[in-house]
């Protein structure tokens, strides 16, 4: 696993990409007709290469195993775009695609390991019970939990526990050869990436996911950014924070509740400060039913697995709330995890995680925001800059090269940063 750089500074960031459609490839499912009929309708629309698509044999539901990923997903679009391997700059997954990679399963040579492990590991556990109970010397206790969280650890290891990702992400690096299946690996593109870190990785693929409950959403997501980028994305920002005091002295690294509230309230003073109108609402609650209209930035949290219809939203809105399993299913339209139903409510672009992320496997909403408020990065980038972690749980849904700001930029990247 690659290191974490979350608390270090921000590194100066690379130039924008300046995407355009020829640097965008689109990911088929054969076996789903309505990949295709999305795909076709996206080549149309934003003018990307015909022959920018790579069509594979996939499940037809939202899960894949991590033997299936390997096999019949990257291996083959790994071959498929080898020649063009510097072309490549984003893939877009498409709806019928699956959205989550299955956990990987030990080898034989690791359940050998297992076997020996996991009854050394109940001993040690017996035996700090007792100690616990007994009441015995701190030194001891703490000297055998030590023991057990070592073994623990190991445990961790060999189980691959939480090797399971969004498609999406794991398909960021596409090019590297071998990484760590224990949690994340960081993120180069990351502007909180160091340089040396930066240069020294393999290339990282940006994606997106043109998905949805229906075909025709997934189809609208395109026809609404190019439209917004047309007239300008109008209408208010809302923010939704909990009003958590942070003390970066109990937080250095910024990436815990109090952390990404803070965020929060960064982004509503960085946004109101760029000239957009912004309604901060920073109480515990989460905001009511209908609390406001014409939104096209909303950010709020924390209400798990349980969409709230809190705003009404402007067209190209760009919309996602911060909680543990939001785009478990893109797909189901009875589902009350929030991404699903922002797309049903008309929402541009979202993103939210396809398991359990911890608060670090979100962007950071005044890095993501902001940004996205310069008008000189696409969603595309905004979210590979942002994104701390590659191989692990978000999922980003809407048109790569959506830009709202365009020609219309409301800061500058030097404001963000």
């Amino acid at each position: 696993m690659r290191p974490l750089f979350c608390v270090l500074a921000f590194a100066c960031a690379s130039p924008a990409l300046a995407l355009e459609p020829k640097d965008v490839w689109l990911v088929v499912n054969k076996n789903v007709p309505a990949s295709r009929e999305v795909t076709d309708h996206y080549i149309a629309k934003r003018g990307v290469p015909k022959g920018n698509v790579v069509e594979l044999d996939l499940p037809k539901g939202e899960d894949i195993s991590r033997a299936d990923y390997d096999t019949k997903l990257a291996a083959p679009l790994r071959a498929a775009l080898k020649e063009h391997k510097d072309k490549v700059k984003v893939l877009v997954t498409t709806y019928g695609v699956p959205l989550r990679v299955g956990q990987q399963l030990p080898n034989e040579d690791e359940k050998l390991a297992l076997a020996k492990l996991r009854p050394e590991l109940a001993e040690l556990r017996k035996k700090l019970a007792d100690l616990r109970e007994k009441k015995s010397d701190a030194k001891d206790i703490a000297d055998l939990q030590r023991q057990v969280q070592g073994l623990e650890g190991r445990e961790r290891v060999l189980t691959h526990a939480e090797s399971q990702a969004s498609v999406d992400s794991e398909l960021m690096l596409l090019w590297w050869e071998k990484y760590g299946l224990v949690r994340w690996v960081s993120n180069p593109l990351s502007t909180r990436a160091p340089e040396t870190y930066r240069k020294e990785s393999a290339p990282v693929v940006l994606v997106s996911r043109l998905d949805g409950p229906t075909v025709e959403i997934a189809k609208r997501l395109v026809d609404d950014a190019i439209a917004t980028e047309k007239a300008g994305l109008k209408g208010k920002v809302v923010i939704d924070a909990r009003g958590i005091k942070f003390d970066p002295k109990n937080e250095p690294s910024g990436t815990g509740y109090a952390g990404y509230d803070e965020s929060m309230r960064e982004a509503a003073a960085l946004l109101e400060k760029a000239g957009l109108t912004v309604e901060l609402d920073d109480k515990p609650e989460v905001l009511k039913p209908g609390a406001a209209k014409d939104v096209a930035l909303y950010c709020g949290w924390y209400s798990h697995a349980n969409f709230v219809d809190c705003c009404e939203y402007a067209r190209g809105a760009v919309a996602w709330h911060l909680a543990s399993s939001e785009a478990v299913t893109l797909r189901n339209g009875e589902s009350k995890v929030w991404c699903p139903n922002l797309l049903k409510k008309g929402v541009c672009a979202t993103l939210g995680p396809v398991a359990e992320p911890y608060t670090v496997g979100f962007p950071k909403p005044a890095e993501f925001f902001g940004l996205l408020a310069t008008g000189e990065y696409t969603l595309v980038e905004c979210y590979g800059r942002s994104m701390l972690f590659c191989s692990w749980m978000t999922v980003l849904v809407g048109d790569p090269l959506y830009n709202p700001y365009k020609g219309a930029g409301k800061l500058k990247a030097s404001d963000v940063h």
